[in-house]
C-alpha cells in the first residue's frame, strides 16, 4: 500500500520560507520555541506565519525540556497541529495531550532503541546527538538504527539530511517522513530556495510503502 512521504521543514523563522516550503510541496512547517536555539522564533510571530499557511499543512512545535502548560498555550495562541518534544519525558508524561505529538530520540553511538517501547504517540523524530546541541547538528546517525526503530512506530528521520542524502536515506530506512533545517539553510533560521526546491522534489520522488521492508 502506497504513501505520500510526509516531507517536514523545521526551523522556520520567516513567512517567506514559510510559504516557498509550502509552495515546493512540504506538509510541514516546524517553529522552534527553545530560545536557545540559533532558530527560536516568537510564538506571536509564529502565529502570524500559521495565519498566512493552507489549512491542510502541518504547523508542528519544537519545544525542548518545556513545561506542559507553556507547551499548551503556545499550542493555541500559535494554533499548531502537533508538538515535537524533545527532553526527559517518560511515557507517562505524553498522554491526554489536546494535540498530535512527535517524541524526539537523539542516537547516540550506543543508542537502544529498546527505550521507545513504552511510549504511546503518533510519531517519533530519530535526530543526531551532540553534546549541549538540540537538533540542527547538521550531522547524520547510523540509519541502521531507524531501521530497527520502525517496530515501534512511525518514524520521522532526521539529522544531517541534505538534498544530496536524502534519496539514499530513505531508500535505506524507508521511514514514515523526513525532517530538514540545517540541511536546507543558507544561514541558520534563512532557508536556501534551491536546497528546499531539490530537498523536496527528491524526497518525494522515492515511492515509499507501509510494507517498504518487503521491497528491498
Amino acid at each position: 500500500m502506497k504513501q505520500d512521504l510526509f516531507v517536514k521543514i523545521c526551523g522556520i523563522t520567516n513567512l517567506e520560507d514559510a510559504k516557498f516550503a509550502v509552495h515546493c510541496g512540504a506538509d510541514a512547517v516546524g517553529f522552534i520555541f527553545h530560545e536557545e536555539s540559533p532558530r527560536f522564533i516568537p510564538h506571536h510571530r509564529a502565529a502570524e506565519i500559521v495565519k498566512n499557511l493552507p489549512e491542510h499543512i502541518s504547523k508542528i512545535g519544537v519545544f525542548v525540556n518545556a513545561e506542559r502548560k507553556f507547551v499548551r498555550e503556545i499550542v493555541n495562541h500559535v494554533n499548531l497541529s502537533a508538538v515535537q518534544l524533545l527532553g526527559n519525558d517518560g511515557p507517562d508524561d505524553l498522554v491526554n495531550f489536546e494535540t498530535s505529538v512527535i517524541k524526539v530520540f537523539r542516537v547516540y553511538k550506543d543508542f537502544d532503541v529498546e527505550s521507545m517501547r513504552n511510549y504511546i504517540v503518533d510519531a517519533f523524530l530519530l535526530d543526531t546527538y551532540k553534546e549541549g546541541t538540540y537538533g540542527g547538528t547538521g550531522k547524520a546517525f547510523d540509519w541502521n538504527v531507524a531501521v530497527k526503530a520502525k517496530e515501534y512506530g512511525r518514524i520521522i528521520l532526521s539529522g544531517g539530511l541534505t538534498p544530496e542524502n536524502v534519496e539514499d536515506a530513505i531508500r535505506f530506512v524507508r521511514p514514515y517522513g523526513v525532517d530538514v533545517s540545517s540541511g536546507v539553510e543558507g544561514s541558520p533560521g534563512r532557508k536556501d530556495p534551491k536546497k528546499v526546491r531539490d530537498f523536496i522534489m527528491r524526497a518525494k520522488s522515492i515511492p515509499v510503502s507501509y510494507h517498504g521492508d518487503d521491497e528491498h
